[in-house]
């Protein structure tokens, strides 16, 4: 009984001296903290949080409508067939630039050219016969009349053999403009229906792109408006063009009206069917900014935190503030602050509404920083 007793008496002694230690390292925690850079005690003690300081600039923003088109070639076909014919020879290739009336396939034209045959000779005999009766009828022998008849004959012979040169050239498909082949799987000896593509040429030297615009914009747009327009195949590239056409009619189902903007394209980079996304812009102004680090965003309210004098040095001041655009890793500020003012450009969710604060700088002093050297931080 009294070696339980002492074993329990030296159980709660021990536990005592844990709940002891608990709370001696507990004091002794927050007081090490207190003495830490940011704390009282520590190097920077009585100067508060540490912060980047960002200043209030004014800025260009622009208003911009972004739409979406699908980028087309200034001229656009696919090379088909009229009849059904087999193909005697293939005279391109694959991604070949051509110019406009170069020979690309050529059909087997045997008929055609039995035809042509007959033709040239009929007309031979035609002009034997012609010349044969406007002698008899220079002497006197023949009448006149007979020399003009084989005159017609002569006529329609040649319009014969001209229409069976058609029908030969018929069988000769050709680049009806200058432009780029695309890819082709016709050989000789395939046999080509009527529609079926044979091959696709397009002018891409200018890309046009189609795009709506909705009704209340239309106001902003006119012939020569300079446009700039993106690609996801170009990430960070844009590409400079102009409106070409506004077209006369406003679509009574989307209410929007259809623009055409044409972009140069040298070196072809820009392939028809691209998916373009085009920014026509509204016009310029100058508005404070800050960085886009600066701004702390809680449901639909925004909120900056500027710097201010005061008894106990620089403190943080919550400012409610009205976003505008964003362009360039600034975001417009429509009010709230103004120009000159400074705010904290990072570090936010540490910051308590007015409380003091260090800005970061040279000898702990405050130091005015640029908004572009606040936002790299």
């Amino acid at each position: 009984m009294i070696k339980r007793h002492f074993f329990l008496v030296v159980a709660t002694v021990v536990l005592g001296l844990m709940i002891v230690a608990a709370i001696l390292r507990v004091a002794f925690a927050e007081e090490e903290g207190g003495r830490g850079p940011g704390g009282p005690g520590g190097p920077g003690g009585g100067r508060g949080q540490q912060v980047s300081e960002a200043t209030v600039v004014l800025r260009p923003f622009s208003d911009q409508i972004d739409v979406l088109g699908v980028a087309r070639g200034q001229r656009s076909v696919n090379i088909t067939s009229a009849t059904s014919e087999l193909i005697t020879a293939v005279l391109f290739e694959d991604g070949q630039r051509v110019g406009a009336g170069a020979p690309l396939v050529r059909l087997q034209a045997g008929e055609e050219e039995a035809s042509i045959i007959q033709a040239r000779a009929n007309l031979a005999q035609a002009e034997r016969e012609y010349e044969r009766f406007r002698g008899l009828a220079e002497r006197g022998v023949a009448p006149r009349v007979s020399a003009e008849d084989a005159l017609t004959v002569v006529e329609t012979a040649r319009a014969t053999l001209a229409a069976a040169e058609a029908r030969q050239g018929d069988r000769v498909i050709r680049a009806p403009f200058a432009g780029v082949l695309g890819l082709s799987t016709v050989t000789p000896g395939t046999l080509i229906s009527p529609g079926a593509v044979i091959t696709t040429l397009d002018d891409i030297s200018v890309i046009r792109v189609d795009f709506p615009v909705p009704e209340r914009y239309l106001g902003l747009l006119r012939q020569g408006l300079p446009i700039t327009a993106t690609a996801d195949a170009y990430a960070g590239e844009s590409f400079s063009g102009r409106i070409a056409l506004i077209d006369t009619r406003i679509n009574e189902t989307t209410r929007a009206v259809t623009a055409r903007a044409e972009f140069p394209n040298p070196g072809g980079r820009i392939r028809p069917g691209m998916l373009m996304r085009v920014g026509i812009q509204q016009g310029q102004r100058q508005s404070p900014s800050v960085p886009e680090s600066a701004v702390q965003f809680e449901g639909e309210n925004a909120f900056v935190y500027r710097i201010a004098a005061s008894e106990r040095g620089s403190t943080a001041q919550r400012v409610e503030v009205e976003p505008g655009a964003v362009e360039g890793g600034f975001v417009e500020i429509l009010s709230g602050l103004t120009a000159n003012d400074r705010v904290v450009g990072s570090g936010l969710n540490r910051i308590q509404p007015n409380a003091p604060v260090t800005v970061a700088g040279a000898g702990g002093g405050p130091q005015t920083a640029s908004a572009e050297k606040a936002s790299a931080r």
